[in-house]
């Protein structure tokens, strides 16, 4: 069981880590250790041991990095490379040093082959060229994974848990139209467009590639699942996922039904579509006993909920 040991919620500000905390409190774990970008740079090596040294926490959820959609990929990618590396490096070593009992590190579908169109599983990794987009990216986060099987091999005191959710969305997703994610992406533009009474909007693609997306919370209890079951765990990575997958032709669909936007979607085909399908099997995680709860059309709701609060300018019928 997760007995609530002193816990890091690396990036506790974020997506995943905002997850985290709300998930722990449910659990009634007060012993939660967080620390802002501002306040500790995780990137400076000197900067993270010194925290170890101070504050030496038992579980590490190691959900901080920096993260965008196909559009700051492109843009940034030795910026992208860079600072995850140095993120999961630092902590990595850090947790090591000072005695952390378990560290959950978090991978990221773009580390599979890009041309599977069953679900990927755990050992398609490293078995075809990833996607060129997210290339960079996808690199930190497989060194990350391969990472954790090594640490666990060669000193086996701390175990490093990889995880790889498939696409999060939930409550603090970034809602930059330049830098987030598909769902999240998605919601803005097409509020936007509401409130300014377009008629029609634009976006990126096709429409046509399909996305497995997963609630953030979802992806929380799972990690609170594999600490409380790491005996259990294989020195392997495990696929998160919900086990099916939408075009983001019909993803958009929904949320423009769900903002009560009721303009004409257009697709722009000059634009890349990424990947054109990433479902996960999960089969192997879900086999120990987890299994996601919150649906699709919940989480949207859910998310525009927040999204809307967080702007002040909640929609009546929300």
């Amino acid at each position: 069981m997760f007995e609530c040991p002193k816990t890091y919620v690396a990036g506790h500000n974020g997506l995943l880590g905002s997850a985290l905390l709300r998930r722990l409190k449910v659990r009634g774990c007060a012993n939660v250790v967080t620390r802002t970008r501002a306040e500790l740079d995780l990137t400076s090596q000197a900067a993270v041991e010194m925290f170890f040294a101070l504050e030496r926490p038992q579980t590490v959820f190691m959900a901080a990095g920096l993260t965008g959609g196909i559009g700051a990929n492109i843009r940034r990618p030795a910026e992208f490379m860079h600072e995850n590396l140095s993120m999961q490096d630092n902590v990595f070593e850090a947790a090591r040093k000072y005695g952390a009992e378990t560290l959950v590190f978090y991978g990221s579908s773009c580390v599979y082959p890009g041309r599977i169109e069953r679900p990927i599983r755990e050992d398609d990794l490293l078995t075809g060229p990833i996607e060129e987009t997210s290339a960079p990216y996808a690199l930190a986060k497989m060194s990350g994974i391969k990472a954790c099987k090594a640490y666990n091999s060669q000193y086996g005191k701390t175990r490093y848990i990889a995880l790889v959710p498939n696409s999060m969305y939930g409550p603090w997703d970034s809602f930059d139209p330049e830098n987030s994610h598909v769902l999240a992406s998605l919601i803005g533009k097409i509020t936007h467009a509401r409130e300014r009474g377009d008629k029609s909007l634009t976006l990126w693609g096709t429409g046509e590639p399909r996305r497995e997306l997963v609630y953030c919370e979802d992806v929380a209890d799972a990690s609170i699942f594999a600490v409380e079951n790491a005996e259990r765990l294989e020195n392997t990575h495990y696929n998160i996922g919900t086990g099916s997958d939408i075009s983001i032709k019909e993803l958009s669909q929904r949320i423009s039904e769900a903002a009560g936007y009721d303009g004409e979607i257009r697709w722009d085909s000059s634009k890349p579509d990424g990947t054109k399908r990433k479902l996960l099997d999960s089969s192997r995680f879900s086999s120990l006993g987890w299994s996601p709860i919150v649906g699709l059309d919940e989480g949207i709701r859910r998310t525009l909920e927040w999204y809307m609060d967080s702007k002040g300018e909640r929609a009546s019928g929300f």
